[in-house]
């Protein structure tokens, strides 16, 4: 605990989204721990997210102001997991104009903050802190390696806009991706239109914040965070990561989660031999189509490998929509090697028991540093957002995971899906002895001494001067 940092005051604004907002809370609490004071802005519906955090630190206030209207925003809707990811560009806009309530706040405050940091979604955060007078700070909840790209894309917009495949050169590796696989954020950009517009600019925002928190670590992606070092022009550039495993007790976010539920899945678990089963889940966000269910579901029951797969409920609308659910009579020709867990599943939990060996994953950052953390190797099957990135990342320049399919609209072939799941999941394959080491490089990173120790370290010690 540093005494000395008890008057120093952070505002800390996550942006409204399970994946953004858990890693950053996770940080809040390690800052927390330091003794920094920690003041969160969320709007009233996201306000209960911050409970398990608020429980742990009590002398954590919050800010909580309402979300502005946006003409594109049904009522009531303030995360965007109730609005699916074409909702991030209204949802950024909308928390654009807190710009002069939060100034408000700032001004009448008898301690006022001396640093913000906030989501990398949130760029236009720069110009409240310039305004405030104070150093603003991007959060990214995503990878080093995607934040490189994305510097790049948003830098040569006008020229690469319309490639059908873009050269990264100056990049470690010098990477190429077709259009179709870069980040969706970037993706949606429509020049002179004024919402695409703000993306835009706060993207490059982002590029000239005083410095950035990276959810990542030295052995993941140090190559990558080197880069960003040199191109930022400072060394302000920390990878505190893996957050849920940064500290002795567990990431505060989820401990609550995982506790309270999920046994029923943990005993069946518990029946099955070391590293036989994989576990096949994609993320908060995404709901598969009939045809890749049907498809999904035939090359498990091909497989012969033992499997919980987690399985969102979808309502009439979206199976009127071509949204697939569990085919008819598969639940009972797999019983006896196979779990559905049905809507939420504990997956920390279960990625981290020993009989679990293998992650059919949609490579969402937040999944993807999960089966890294619990050392199982990664079956990719990247849709969108950051997911090719990522699924690239660990497939090609990490050997830690296998793909299996690519695409939001793919239809895997069952026979083949069947093979490269069983072939995966048989004998001790290089993945998996990749995927082991990177769990032993995330357990050491966050150690004391290791990188992320060391960078947390950095970044409370700078915040501390900010407050001299």
């Amino acid at each position: 605990m540093f005494n000395s940092t008890k008057s120093i005051h952070i505002l800390i604004f996550p942006y409204p989204a399970q994946g953004h907002m858990l890693p950053l809370l996770d940080l809040t609490h390690q800052l927390a721990l330091h003794g920094l004071t920690l003041t969160v802005l969320v709007t009233p519906k996201n306000l209960p997210t911050l409970n398990p955090l608020l429980s742990a630190h009590p002398s954590i206030k919050t800010l909580v102001l309402p979300l502005p209207h946006h003409p594109s925003l049904p009522a009531g809707v303030e995360n965007v997991r109730d609005i699916g990811l074409s909702g991030n560009v209204p949802i950024i806009n909308a928390l654009g104009k807190l710009h002069d309530p939060i100034t408000q706040w700032f001004k009448s405050h008898p301690n006022t903050p001396v640093a913000l940091i906030s989501d990398f979604f949130l760029g236009w955060t720069l110009h409240l802190a310039n305004q405030l007078g104070i150093p603003r700070i991007a959060f990214y909840s995503s990878g080093a390696f995607l934040t490189s790209l994305l510097n790049f894309l948003w830098q040569n917009i006008k020229t690469v806009r319309s490639l059908p495949a873009v050269n990264f050169p100056d990049l470690p590796r010098s990477p190429c991706f077709a259009s179709a696989h870069l980040p969706s954020v970037y993706r949606v950009y429509r020049e002179s239109e004024p919402d695409t517009e703000f993306l835009r600019d706060g993207f490059l925002a982002n590029t000239r914040s005083w410095g950035s928190i990276f959810n990542s670590f030295d052995g993941l992606e140090g190559e990558y965070l080197d880069h960003l070092r040199k191109e930022m022009g400072h060394g302000r550039v920390w990878g505190v990561g893996p957050l849920s495993l940064v500290g002795a007790d567990e990431a505060i976010s989820r401990v609550n989660l995982d506790q309270n539920s999920g046994g029923g899945v943990l005993s069946w678990l518990d029946g099955c031999p070391d590293g036989s089963v994989v576990y096949v889940c994609f993320g908060s966000q995404k709901l598969l189509k009939r045809d890749q269910m049907e498809a999904l579901a035939s090359g498990l029951e091909r497989s012969g490998i033992r499997f919980v797969w987690v399985v969102k409920s979808v309502s009439a609308q979206q199976t009127a929509d071509g949204y697939g659910v569990i085919p008819d009579g598969f639940e009972d020709r797999v019983s006896r090697r196979g779990m559905m867990v049905k809507g939420w599943a504990p997956q920390v939990s279960i990625l981290s028991h020993r009989a679990v060996g293998g992650f059919l994953s949609h490579c969402g950052w937040n999944s993807l540093l999960e089966g890294v953390v619990a050392g199982v190797m990664i079956l990719a099957w990247p849709m969108e957002a950051d997911q090719f990135v990522n699924a690239r990342h660990l497939v090609e320049d990490m050997g830690a995971a296998v793909r299996v399919c690519e695409g939001a609209d793919s239809v895997p072939d069952s026979v083949e899906l069947a093979r490269t799941i069983a072939e995966s999941m048989s004998g001790n394959t290089a993945q998996k002895v990749k995927a082991k080491h990177l769990r032993d490089k995330a357990i050491e990173a966050v150690k004391v001494g290791g990188s992320s120790w060391k960078e947390l370290e950095a970044l409370v010690s700078e915040l501390a001067q900010l407050g001299r």
